[in-house]
């Protein structure tokens, strides 16, 4: 299905809705609320919609961002669900590869070794995600991102299968310096870094160039952000690299790479274009080499210990390799 504008007509149409939000809903936020209650709207149509004032939480005008709560009256415009067929759902092939790439699960739990190229959810010109393609293959199961990698980024990608334990894995994300989840990366970085472990605590402004793309600068500006460089080994003149951030700014580790010289290898928007096309000359490297490798975390008021670990990219082993 998709959605279609409510400002635009078509046939009989569907009528205003009042929901009352659930206990076991209370904290989430008002666009991740409606994206539940509207199955198949893209996102921006729901952003539309909130910024039109078409949504009211309890009779007043609400950001998207806005934390529901227990009991808030949340009114829902008509919106009419197209169907359309087998174009209703991702590719039955991307499917069975999304599949193949979950790495642990449990009651609460679903661990994705996110391919390159694949966005964490629908939007902007991107029909189907990650968390999309899975709901997908889980139909009937409750699914919620708990985080998001960049799209060029592969790696650990953490769904939540009960709003318990997306709440809580949220509190901790929300804790100072991340100290409540541990998130360890590897990377190729362009030239010889130095020994021992190279801190980075520069505040981060994401900023938009023309045409709505994001881009991201070190400024003072913008939002505290902290990662930590340490050389795992030295490979053809480049840096290969474990990166343990403290904040998860958009774009960080890539930025914070850009920063201190030694922009990540393959990276198209803040790397070195010489490098890149040296690289994948010589040693085939046509993706952005950063690898969200693994996460630890306590559920449970720390009482249930998660360490989860998600194997480096093949394509990232072979270049590894094949470079001297």
């Amino acid at each position: 299905m998709t959605a279609q504008d409510p400002t635009k007509p078509a046939g009989d149409k569907p009528s205003v809705r009042m929901i009352t939000v659930p206990a076991d809903r209370a904290g989430q936020r008002l666009d991740n609320f409606l994206l539940g209650q509207l199955k198949g709207a893209p996102r921006s149509l729901v952003y539309k919609l909130v910024r039109s004032g078409q949504v009211r939480v309890n009779g007043g005008r609400a950001k998207a961002e806005r934390k529901l709560e227990a009991g808030d009256e949340v009114r829902i415009p008509p919106v009419r669900l197209i169907e359309e067929g087998d174009k209703a759902g991702p590719p039955e092939a991307f499917m069975r590869r999304l599949e193949q790439a979950i790495v642990f699960e449990d009651a609460r739990l679903l661990a994705l070794n996110k391919p390159t190229g694949v966005a964490s959810h629908g939007g902007s010109g991107i029909s189907f995600g990650a968390i999309e393609t899975l709901r997908a293959l889980r139909p009937g199961q409750t699914l919620e991102l708990v985080h998001r990698l960049d799209r060029d980024t592969s790696g650990l990608l953490i769904v939540a299968k009960k709003r318990s334990a997306l709440s809580e894995l949220q509190a901790l994300l929300r804790e100072d310096h991340g100290s409540g989840i541990r998130k360890r990366y590897l990377t190729l970085l362009a030239g010889r870094m130095p020994d021992g472990v190279m801190t980075v605590d520069a505040p981060l402004h994401v900023g938009l160039r023309q045409g709505g793309e994001r881009h991201v600068q070190v400024n003072a500006i913008g939002k505290e952000s902290i990662s930590h460089f340490r050389v795992l080994e030295r490979k053809g003149g480049h840096s290969y690299c474990e990166v343990r951030i403290e904040t998860g700014r958009t774009h960080q580790i890539r930025v914070h790479a850009q920063h201190l010289g030694h922009p990540v290898a393959g990276d198209d928007k803040y790397g070195d274009p010489a490098v890149n096309k040296r690289l994948r000359e010589q040693i085939g490297l046509k993706r952005l080499f950063l690898h969200a490798a693994s996460l630890e975390f306590a559920l449970d008021d720390g009482k249930s210990p998660y360490v989860l670990s998600a194997p480096l990219a093949d394509e990232l082993v072979e270049a590894l390799d094949r470079l001297r």
